[in-house]
Formats: structure tokens, C-alpha cells, sequence
């Protein structure tokens, strides 16, 4: 009996419905690629590495978490956008009347677009935030870790939203 479970849960770990994977990935097996264009910055504050720095992570993303091949154009998923905000916010004061706390906060417009499933497609922002101590500055590693805390938020909310369908 225990051989016949234990067989059975191999069977059930190994087969697939087809459009499911067991990275959380749901799409059409059709889809053997992606297209994920640059992200311009058209915020008011413009943060030169930002662009660069958003599209390299949600291909990186992809490059990780799928199985599906990286092209320059006419993939079967397609990503495109742009930065729509970037904005530096104090959120929490002194008895001094300063601020204590700063937070960084990117919004990034994006639109997906799905060749074999085109009711999943979609046009909608995502956004996050970072807080960091107002005595410092958002450069080198300050400017690292919110860039990795917001970009891998955003990066893994888009991936979410479009091939995990959460």
C-alpha cells in the first residue's frame, strides 16, 4: 500500500495539466517566449540608472523563475512601460521638527500582452516604497537596498499579476 502511495504522489509531482507549472507559473504551453522592452523614466525626478536597473531585474526575473526564452522582439508575452514616478517623501518627525525618516517611492506603469491568451492582458501601475534614515543619503549601498527592496517588490508584483495570475 505504502508503494502504491508513494508512486502515486510521484505521478501526481511529475504530470502537468499543461498550463500550470510548478513555479507558480500558469500560462498557455503555446508560450515558449518573452519580450520585455525598456522602461523609459518619465518621472519628474529622474534617477539616471533606474530605467536600465528596472528592466534588467524583471528580465532577470523572468530568466529564473520560467523556461521561457529571452527576445528582442515578437515574443509570445510581451512587457513594456515606463517609470511614471519617483518621489522622496519625509514620513516622521523629530521633536525638532525634521524629519527622521525618509521614503523613496517608484511607480512603474506596465503593459502586458499575452499572443495566445489575450484576456489576461493588461495596463495597470505598480508601486512601492522604501524607508531610510533621514541623515542619509540615497546614494551607494542606501541607493542599493531600496533599489532591491522596491524593484524586487514591483519586479515580483508584475510577474504575479501576469504569468502567476495572483
Amino acid at each position: 500500500m505504502k508503494k502504491i502511495f508513494i508512486a502515486f504522489i510521484i505521478i501526481l509531482t511529475t504530470q502537468s495539466c499543461g498550463i500550470y507549472s510548478f513555479g507558480g507559473v500558469t500560462l498557455d504551453k503555446r508560450v515558449q517566449t518573452v519580450q520585455i522592452d525598456y522602461f523609459p523614466n518619465n518621472a519628474l525626478l529622474v534617477e539616471p540608472s533606474l530605467s536600465q536597473e528596472m528592466t534588467i531585474r524583471l528580465q532577470d526575473l523572468f530568466d529564473s523563475q520560467t523556461n521561457l526564452t529571452s527576445v528582442k522582439s515578437g515574443g509570445d508575452i510581451h512587457f513594456e512601460g515606463e517609470i511614471t514616478g519617483y518621489r522622496i517623501n519625509p514620513m516622521t518627525a523629530t521633536s525638532q521638527q525634521t524629519a527622521a525618516q525618509n521614503r523613496l517611492t517608484i511607480t512603474v506603469n506596465v503593459r502586458y500582452y499575452n499572443k495566445y491568451e489575450e484576456d489576461t492582458e493588461f495596463e495597470r501601475s505598480f508601486s512601492h516604497y522604501h524607508d531610510y534614515g533621514a541623515n542619509l543619503q540615497l546614494t551607494g549601498s542606501v541607493l542599493e537596498e531600496a533599489y532591491d527592496d522596491i524593484l524586487g517588490r514591483i519586479t515580483q508584483d508584475v510577474f504575479n499579476a501576469s504569468v502567476a495570475q495572483w
